[in-house]
């Protein structure tokens, strides 16, 4: 199994599906990360506020697989962007993963009433340069933050990271990001199980017509639009499934439908509002 490959816009190349470990127990993160490379995953999401970051280093080291072979990520925390914070930040996370470079690091959220996520960018900027990462971008970023960011450093994130999933799509978040090419990462890719997502009647027509499983449809619908995803799961069985997602499409008549689906108020959302989490 080869998952696709997009290219950023600094150049490098990530695999459009990954693993995902928010939740993961830090004393499960091992195990259900060796599992995952051992299916075929090769692109790792942590973060340092997830605890997790140990065990996934863990998992890579026991692996035998080549460095140059895995796409790692991690983020900076959100009491961590004054000073050189980011700097303590960044090698407490490498030396957790047991790594010298990671491959991409955010900025987690923007913390607007801190107002200092432009300096913990300028900061990932700096690291970037030092080789302790190889792409840089942010997370949870609304317009008005990256366009903030981005007028004073003339830097693009290479990547917002957004919560995303056919109730909340935050097109006016994957506008930009097109218009700027900004590759969009979806968390939460499948609603979290807040609302019946796969009992929607698109997704169920458009799993039923593909023989596929309605997660494995919506994950498809990420994929055929360009997004980055990576599902989290701690079962083997769930793993090989959201992998299996690279032998059908759906047609243009079954993305409009789970398109539709989508409020239109913002009622969608199913976690944090990004200018609320400071």
């Amino acid at each position: 199994m080869t998952v696709p490959s997009v290219t950023l816009n600094d150049g490098n190349t990530i695999p459009q599906l990954g693993y995902g470990v928010f939740k993961v127990p830090p004393a499960d993160t091992e195990r259900a990360v060796a599992e995952a490379l051992e299916v075929g995953y090769r692109h790792i999401d942590t973060a340092a506020i997830y605890g997790n970051e140990e065990g996934v280093g863990a998992a890579i080291a026991a692996s035998g697989i080549a460095r140059d072979e895995l796409f790692i990520t991690t983020k900076l925390w959100n009491d961590r962007h004054d000073g050189d914070e980011p700097d303590a930040a960044i090698a407490e996370s490498l030396a957790k993963l047991g790594l010298e470079q990671v491959d991409l690091y955010l900025v987690h959220w923007p913390t607007p009433a801190q107002d200092n996520y432009l300096h913990a960018w300028e900061k990932l900027i700096e690291l970037r340069g030092a080789g302790l990462t190889r792409s840089i971008g942010v997370s949870n970023h609304l317009v008005p933050h990256l366009e903030k960011i981005v007028s004073a450093t003339g830097v693009v994130p290479a990547v917002n990271q957004i919560e995303l999933h056919p109730a909340h799509q935050q097109r006016d978040i994957t506008d930009w990001a097109a218009a700027h090419d900004v590759k969009i990462e979806s968390w939460g890719p499948l609603g979290q199980g807040k609302y019946d997502l796969f009992g929607a009647a698109p997704v169920a027509a458009a799993a039923e017509a593909h023989g596929k499983t309605p997660a494995q449809a919506v994950l498809r619908w990420h994929l055929q639009k360009g997004f980055i995803v990576f599902p989290k799961s701690v079962r083997r069985e769930r793993l090989e499934e959201n992998l299996d997602v690279f032998d059908f499409e759906l047609t243009a008549d079954e993305i409009a439908a789970i398109d539709a689906m989508e409020p239109g108020d913002g009622t969608g959302r199913v976690s944090a509002h990004p200018d609320e989490v400071n």
